[in-house]
C-alpha cells in the first residue's frame, strides 16, 4: 500500500502558450438590446481564434451593467456553451489578460442538463470579491479568456453553440447568458436547458447501505480506538514533500469544539529540510471506489505562529498505489488547498484534482483539475461523488467542478487528510513557524450520489444520535 503521494508541478507554463488564430466564419446572430435591457447586464464577445479547429478556443468577453443599480461582480456567472469533442473530453480553463485581473476570475466546466447538437457542457466564468463591482453603465473591460483540451489535442469550434467565427470585434452576443444571483440576466441558453442550475435538491438521506462515518471522536494519536476505526496515522519517511522531512503522529491532535470533536494536523519548520515536519492520517484500508465521499475542513492562510509564507498543501483525498508508471488503473482525487501558492502559482488557490495516472520520473502526468484563485480560509463543506458517469466536486454546496469518464477508478482506495511543504522557497527565515489543518468528520457512502444538502442530512442525523463512528463498508 502506497502511504505517499508523490509531489508534483502543475503545468503553469500553460499560460505562456502561443495563441493560435483561424479563418473560417460562422454565420452570427445578431445582438438583442431587449435581453440587456430586461436583465440588467449585457455580455459582449469576440474571439481572436476562429479557425473550424484550434489549439485552444478564445472566448473574449465583457460584461457591461445596463441596470441602474450597482452590481457585485462576484454575484455574476457568465456561461459559454460549447460541444465537447468525445464524451470523454476535458478541457482546462485560462485567462491570458483580464482589466479586472485574471486572480479575480474563475472558470469550471459543467455539464449541460439537456445536452443539443452545438452543446454538452459549458464554461461558466465567475468573479471573486477582489473584482469588485459594475456601476451603472460600466464594463469589466477586455477578459482574454481560452480553454484548450487537457491532452492538447486540437478542439473542433466550428459546431459549438457560443462560438461566432466572424466576431474579431466585441458586440452583444446573447448566445453567452449571464446571471444575477438566481436570475437570468441576459442571454438564451441552448434549448431545452435554463439559465439556473437545479434548484431544491433532495435533502432527505438515503436509507440503508454501507457507510464510513468518523466524528474524530479520539484522545490522542495513540488512542487505539483510531487503529481499531481503521485509520493509520502516518510515521513512514518518504514524499511528498521537502527532502529530510519527517511525517510526525504526535502532531495529529484532537479537541473538543462547540461539542464537536476536531482532529487538528500540525505542520511545522524552520526553512530547513532537516527541521521541517509533516501530518498525515489515513485509512488502513483501500476498500472505497464509487459512492460519496465528503468532509468539513477548516484551512488556514496563516501560520499558528512564526512568519507566513511557506508553500504549503493542505488537503482531502482518495488514492491507490501506482504499480507501474503510467499505470492505468491508478486513481486519485483530490481537494488540495495551497494557501501561500506554489506549483508556480503566486497566491492562494483550491484545487480539485482527477487522476488517471502519471509517472514520476521522468515527470508525467494524466489528469483532469478545477481551481479557483482566492482565500478559502475557514471551515469548508467538501463533496466529492464518483459514479459511473463523472467525478464531481463540490464546495459548501456549490458545484466546484465536474471531471469526465476517462478518470473514472478501476480500483478502490484509501481516505486520506495530510498537510505538508511543497517546497521551501514560499519563505527563506530560519525562524520556526507551524500551521494548522483541522477535520470536523469524514463520511462516505458506498455507490451512492448524495447531494451536499443530503450529506448534511446525514451527518446531522448522526450527531443527533450521538453515533462518532460507523463502518460499514465491506473489505475488498
Amino acid at each position: 500500500m502506497r502511504t505517499f503521494r508523490t509531489s508534483r508541478i502543475r503545468a503553469a507554463a500553460a499560460a505562456a502558450v502561443t495563441l493560435a488564430l483561424g479563418c473560417t466564419a460562422l454565420a452570427a446572430l445578431p445582438g438583442t438590446a431587449g435581453a440587456a435591457a430586461a436583465g440588467g447586464l449585457a455580455v459582449q464577445y469576440r474571439t481572436s481564434s476562429s479557425g473550424a479547429t484550434a489549439d485552444q478556443s478564445e472566448p473574449w468577453l465583457k460584461v457591461r451593467n445596463t441596470g441602474s443599480a450597482s452590481v457585485p461582480l462576484s454575484d455574476v456567472k457568465v456561461r459559454y456553451y460549447f460541444k465537447g469533442d468525445s464524451a470523454s473530453a476535458s478541457y482546462r480553463f485560462a485567462c491570458s489578460w483580464a482589466v479586472k485581473g485574471c486572480a479575480n476570475i474563475t472558470g469550471t466546466f459543467k455539464p449541460l442538463a439537456n445536452p443539443t447538437a452545438t452543446a454538452d457542457r459549458y464554461l461558466e466564468i465567475g468573479f471573486t470579491a477582489g473584482a469588485g463591482s459594475l456601476a451603472p453603465g460600466a464594463d469589466t473591460g477586455d477578459m482574454q479568456l481560452r480553454f484548450h483540451r487537457a491532452d492538447w489535442q486540437r478542439l473542433g469550434q466550428s459546431d459549438d453553440y457560443s462560438f461566432g467565427a466572424e466576431r474579431g470585434t466585441y458586440a452583444d452576443w446573447p448566445k453567452v447568458t449571464a446571471q444575477l444571483g438566481s436570475v437570468a440576466a441576459w442571454g438564451e441558453a441552448p434549448s431545452g436547458n435554463g439559465p439556473t442550475d437545479p434548484t431544491d435538491p433532495p435533502t432527505d438521506p438515503p436509507a440503508g447501505g454501507p457507510r464510513l462515518f468518523d466524528d474524530f471522536n479520539y484522545t490522542g494519536h495513540t488512542d487505539p480506538k483510531i487503529a481499531a476505526n481503521g485509520w493509520s496515522v502516518r510515521s513512514n519517511p518518504g514524499g511528498p514533500g521537502v527532502p529530510g522531512a519527517v511525517w510526525a503522529p504526535q502532531n495529529v491532535t484532537f479537541s473538543s469544539q462547540s461539542g464537536n470533536s476536531v482532529m487538528n494536523l500540525e505542520t511545522s519548520t524552520a526553512g530547513t529540510g532537516a527541521s521541517t515536519v509533516q501530518t498525515e492520517i489515513l485509512t488502513q484500508s483501500m476498500k472505497f471506489r464509487n459512492g460519496t465521499y465528503a468532509a468539513r475542513v477548516k484551512f488556514s492562510d496563516a501560520p499558528r505562529s512564526g512568519p507566513d509564507g511557506d508553500h504549503l498543501v493542505q488537503t482531502f483525498f482518495t488514492i491507490n498505489d501506482l504499480k507501474a508508471p503510467m499505470a492505468d488503473d491508478y486513481a486519485e482525487y483530490d481537494f488540495e488547498y495551497l494557501p501561500n501558492g506554489g506549483w508556480g502559482e503566486p497566491a492562494n488557490i483550491l484545487y480539485t484534482t482527477s487522476w488517471e495516472t502519471y509517472r514520476p520520473d521522468p515527470w508525467e502526468a494524466v489528469n483532469q483539475h478545477s481551481e479557483v484563485r482566492r482565500s478559502y480560509a475557514g471551515w469548508h463543506d467538501l463533496v466529492v461523488t464518483v459514479d459511473n458517469s463523472a467525478i464531481t466536486y463540490y464546495v459548501d454546496g456549490q458545484h466546484f467542478g465536474t471531471h469526465g469518464t476517462a478518470y473514472l477508478p478501476e480500483r478502490p482506495m484509501s481516505i486520506n487528510f495530510n498537510q505538508w511543504l511543497i517546497d521551501l522557497a514560499g519563505q527563506s527565515s530560519t525562524t520556526p513557524r507551524s500551521y494548522d489543518q483541522q477535520v470536523d468528520y469524514v463520511l462516505h457512502v458506498k455507490d451512492q450520489v448524495l447531494s451536499p444538502a443530503q450529506v448534511s442530512a446525514l451527518v446531522s442525523g448522526y450527531r443527533a444520535a450521538g453515533t462518532t463512528f460507523q463502518d460499514t463498508v465491506p473489505a475488498v
